[in-house]
């Protein structure tokens, strides 16, 4: 009797485990770096780097967020509105983005302060 007590207690507390720790890393920022194949000649992620207009990086975050969704296996559901993601620009600077509507071409914003220029990610 005492060892099935023990082997149902090691089993639940190997599930609460294996929880948190889903849990931990799901909560991860994702973070895309636009030097990859698949990024990088996109028209408005080209010449993008965090010194560009905030419209500019607006449209190189959409163009890269609408790829990433269209090569995921789940593309409706991945990137939702409210997610957060950071962007490495082709130049090494980066900044973390916002989805505020994904169905725009415009839809996503630049999280405030969150801009790292190419001189400092490089010093990292």
């Amino acid at each position: 009797m005492n060892y099935r007590r023990f082997l149902h207690g090691a089993k639940f507390w190997f599930w609460v485990v294996l929880f948190v720790a889903y849990s931990a890393g799901a909560v991860g920022l994702l973070m895309i770096d636009t030097y990859e194949d698949r990024y990088r000649h996109l028209s408005k992620v080209e010449l993008t780097s965090v010194k560009a207009q905030e419209d500019v990086r607006r449209a190189g975050a959409s163009q890269v967020a609408a790829v990433y969704r269209a090569q995921s296996g789940v593309p409706f559901s991945s990137l939702p509105a409210g997610s957060t993601f950071q962007v490495v620009w082709p130049d090494g600077s980066s900044e973390t983005m916002v989805i505020v509507d994904p169905t725009s071409p415009n839809g996503v914003r630049p999280l405030a302060n969150s801009q790292i220029p190419a001189t400092a990610a490089d010093a990292r």
